[in-house]
């Protein structure tokens, strides 16, 4: 979900991309970046909709969220905000409330396994502080009371290009590689305070079944899929034919003889 076109705004000076930096060395928004929903289309209803599957039937399947109980879910989400709420467009807001109360409704509809949720924004840990479902790990970009500050400004458009935490989240994730070792505990502590200036917090406790420090980042973040091997048994495996052949049905081999006539409108049957 991308609220501003950024990429095509006349004032960028280079049209159809959008850089980390004002040394323009990463393209953030390059051929593989897809964008579901943008614009006027970014609003909070639709976000709630995406994650608890209240989608119209007409919906296409590149504009939903196809998870389920096995599924683990990275949310990064970053704006203007404030005191337990994020602003979306600047005319409406989601609180931390009902962030809390959208992702339990995830959690009762088997819709993740493990959430991994980001946040970017001014006060940010106030919007996971609510959260009360299981199996969730939450980082964000400053504490309450605490700006979330600016990294460096680009005067060829005359605007800050990146938050600092962003920035050096960014820098550290485009090092994975797939089979990284890098863990949950490692990118808590990439932007450290004297880098970030506000003081980055995450929460762990809703994080029981195994230990955040020894998670992989790469669980959640690289598209990394896991395979389970399932031993059959010996009668399990008799019972399946590897040689099966497919025989025809006579009624087939009674249509493969029939002879069609034609009409001005269908073919009937002889």
């Amino acid at each position: 979900m991308l609220a501003d076109d950024m990429a095509c705004n006349p004032r960028n000076p280079r049209p159809a991309e959008i850089f980390n930096n004002v040394a323009e060395q990463i393209n953030v928004y390059g051929d593989d970046v897809e964008v579901d929903y943008r614009g006027y289309d970014v609003t909070v209803e639709n976000f709630v909709r995406i994650l608890t599957n209240r989608l119209p039937d007409v919906t296409p399947v590149s504009k939903r969220l196809l998870s389920d109980e096995s599924s683990n879910i990275f949310i990064y989400m970053t704006g203007h905000g404030g005191d337990g709420f994020l602003k979306f467009q600047d005319n409406e807001e989601i609180s931390a409330v009902e962030l809390a109360d959208v992702i339990e409704q995830m959690w009762r509809k088997k819709r993740y396994h493990e959430l991994f949720f980001v946040v970017d924004t001014c006060q940010a840990a106030t919007l996971f502080e609510k959260f009360y479902s299981p199996n969730i790990l939450a980082v964000g970009s400053s504490k309450r009371g605490e700006d979330s500050l600016s990294h460096h400004v680009d005067p060829k458009i005359g605007v800050y290009v990146i938050d600092r935490f962003t920035y050096y989240a960014l820098e550290f994730l485009e090092k994975l590689k797939q089979d990284s070792q890098k863990t949950i505990d490692d990118f808590f502590h990439c932007c450290p305070k004297h880098l970030c200036i506000s003081e980055v917090a995450w929460r762990t406790d809703l994080f029981t079944k195994r230990d955040y420090r020894k998670t992989l980042l790469t669980d959640f973040i690289g598209n990394v899929r896991r395979t389970d091997v399932v031993l059959l048994d010996k009668q399990t495996l008799e019972s399946i034919s590897l040689n099966s052949t497919i025989e025809k049905s006579s009624d087939e081999s009674n249509v493969s003889k029939q002879q069609y006539a034609y009409s001005s409108q269908m073919p009937i049957w002889n």
